[in-house]
Formats: C-alpha cells, sequence, structure tokens
C-alpha cells in the first residue's frame, strides 16, 4: 500500500472556497479518519484525490507520483484508488463472488481470483461467493463492498461513510470487521465521516475539516481531549464551556481552579469540560460544589445530569454517570472536577 500525500490544495466554485490551503498526509498502512459537518468540504476533497474533481492549486501525491497538480490530471481508474461508497452499491444482478471480481481483469475475474481469500478476510464464509447482494443483511453488503474494493489490491483505500445506513448494533459489528480486514490487507485508508465515534473508533489519526481547511490532526485522544478551538471541542462531543480567568497555568471559573491541559496566556478565557470529568456526589460531602438537579437524560448504560451551581454563577452545567447513578430531578448533589481544563482565550 502507499503513502498519500497533499500539499496546499485548494478549490472553488464561483466565490464560494471549498478548500483553502490542504496539508495533508497519510502514512503507508494508516487509517486516518477525515472527519467534519456537512458543508466543511469532505466530498470535494474525496472527489479530488480520486480525480473526479480538478484542483485550483496544490498536489495530490500517491506514493510520490503526483497524480493532481498545476499541470498534472491523471485519470482515476489509473490512480488505482479502492473505493467503498455510503451504500455498498453492490450489482443485484451478481453474485458475490462476480462483485468482488468486477474491477479484475477479464482472466482474474473468470477465475474469481482470490475471492474466497477477500471473503474471510472481511469476515464473511467463502460458501456467500454464490449467493446473490439481496441475501445478505446491510452490514454483510459492506463488508462485501469493501472486499470488491480491495481485490485489485489498489494503491489505497477510501471509505466514504460506509456505516451511515446501518443501525447502531450492526454498525459496531460491521465497524469491527472492516477494521480487522484493513488491517489484515496492511492497506492504506482515508474514513470520511461526520460520525464523531466513528472516527475515534477506526483512525489511527484524526483530520478535522472545517469550513474548507484542516484544523487538527492528532490522535483520537488528543482531539478529544484536547481539541484546538471552541468549534472543534463541541464538534467532536459534548462540551461544557464556562467563564473563567488564567493565571499562572491554572484557570479559575465557577468549578473551582483547575489546571490546564494545554499552556495558555493569562487573562480571561472559555474553560471547556467534558462532561464525563464532572463528578456527581450526593450534597453535604466534602469539598466540591453544590448544585441542583434541574433535569436529567437517560440513556441505558449512562446518563447525562443537568444540575445548577448554587452560588454566584449560577450556571448550568451537563454531567455524565453511570445509568444507575443518574439522580432525581430536584435532588441536591455535589460536582467535583477530575482532570485538567482546556481553555481558550477570549
Amino acid at each position: 500500500m502507499s503513502e498519500l500525500r497533499i500539499r496546499g490544495l485548494s478549490k472553488s466554485f464561483g466565490a464560494h472556497a471549498v478548500l483553502r490551503d490542504i496539508d495533508l498526509t497519510v502514512k503507508r498502512g494508516a487509517l486516518l479518519a477525515l472527519l467534519g459537518p456537512s458543508g466543511s468540504g469532505k466530498t470535494t476533497l474525496l472527489r479530488i484525490v480520486c480525480g473526479f474533481e480538478r484542483a485550483e492549486l496544490g498536489t495530490v501525491e500517491i506514493d510520490g507520483q503526483c497524480v493532481a497538480g498545476p499541470d498534472t490530471h491523471v485519470a482515476p481508474e489509473r490512480r488505482r484508488i479502492g473505493y467503498v461508497p455510503q451504500e455498498g452499491a453492490l450489482f443485484p444482478h451478481l453474485s458475490i463472488a462476480d462483485n468482488i471480481a468486477f474491477g479484475l481483469p477479464r482472466a482474474a475475474r473468470r477465475k474469481h481470483h482470490r475471492v474466497g481469500t477477500l471473503l474471510e478476510m472481511v469476515g464473511l464464509p467463502a460458501a456467500y461467493a454464490s449467493r446473490s447482494p439481496q441475501q445478505l443483511s446491510g452490514g454483510q453488503q459492506q463488508r462485501v463492498a469493501l472486499a470488491r474494493a480491495l481485490a485489485p489490491e489498489p494503491s489505497f483505500v477510501i471509505l466514504d461513510e460506509p456505516f451511515s445506513s446501518l443501525d447502531t448494533s450492526l454498525r459496531h459489528e460491521t465497524r469491527t470487521a472492516v477494521a480487522a480486514a484493513l488491517d489484515a490487507a496492511g492497506a492504506t485508508a482515508v474514513l470520511v465521516t461526520h460520525d464523531q465515534p466513528e472516527a475515534m473508533t477506526l483512525g489511527n489519526e484524526v483530520a478535522v475539516l472545517w469550513e474548507g481547511q484542516i484544523v487538527q490532526i492528532a490522535a483520537p485522544q488528543a482531539v478529544y481531549r484536547q481539541p484546538v478551538t471552541r468549534e472543534v471541542a463541541t464538534f467532536v462531543g459534548q462540551a461544557v464551556l464556562l467563564d473563567g480567568v488564567v493565571r499562572g497555568g491554572r484557570i479559575a471559573c465557577a468549578l473551582g481552579d483547575l489546571p490546564l491541559a494545554a499552556p495558555l496566556a493569562d487573562g480571561p478565557a472559555d474553560v471547556m469540560l467534558r462532561p464525563e470529568q464532572i463528578a456527581v456526589a450526593p450534597a453535604g460531602g466534602a469539598g466540591g460544589h453544590p448544585a441542583h438537579v434541574e433535569a436529567t437524560q437517560f440513556a441505558g448504560q449512562d446518563a447525562d445530569v443537568f444540575a445548577r451551581l448554587i452560588g454566584p454563577s449560577g450556571a448550568l452545567v451537563r454531567a455524565r454517570v453511570p445509568g444507575h447513578r443518574c439522580p432525581a430531578v430536584g435532588e441536591r448533589v455535589t460536582l467535583h472536577v477530575d482532570g485538567a481544563a482546556m481553555a481558550y482565550a477570549r
């Protein structure tokens, strides 16, 4: 598999700049999750990499070969990119074996070259080769789509929101199978998604695309724990934002004097905490900050608690607790912060 390198990539449609000065590298054998909200430019970037759109500025290199640049545009079929679309897009009139072998040279297609191996790689029995797509579940069809993408031994694989149409349990199962298959193949891959848990679960690195620009590239833990902007913080998970003041490497806010997860100059700032950092204890405990519960959202294994601080700030704070420890609405509690806070200068 190959390395993907994008440098200075820009694209506009009329007066609207869709992509601005994109720099992105996907290392050989890695899976990068490209995460961004609808309208951030994900699809345009994908289409330029695949060769369906031309870039205005910048270059795209696959394994050191320039496939897109000021005077270069390699045709899509010559870029050796495996593509897995949202719905699988299997041919309903072909068997599973014929679907997988579809992109191979004619002789290999007739022999169903590597079909059994590829089915095993994506976690499906070899006996499925003779079935039709209609006989498979949605998750199984997505695995077949991946096998089809891997069959021609592409330079790298693009997965375009491949699990969005699956229900929750099937999505988890299919994600696990796809990740194992990509790892077994040693594939270099880009997962395009707006689903934060999906990006965090699958990506070796996460690149956040925001309004046409890459604003952060880091390991999933770093993107979640140390998002570089307020916007990224609220996009990649639930965020509690409070007024604060930075002094000497710490920040004072309604939940106390907290250590900072990243350095910031002294002065007014917004504090960012994740709901699971805020522990909820019975009222009257030592330390902590008194509050009363205004609302709860029970989600089974966990629950979100919306508690109003008792005191001058009167801030409404969102905390996350195990489902079996969800307090009642109206109950008085004590809030404690666990760990460091991110802060953003005003």
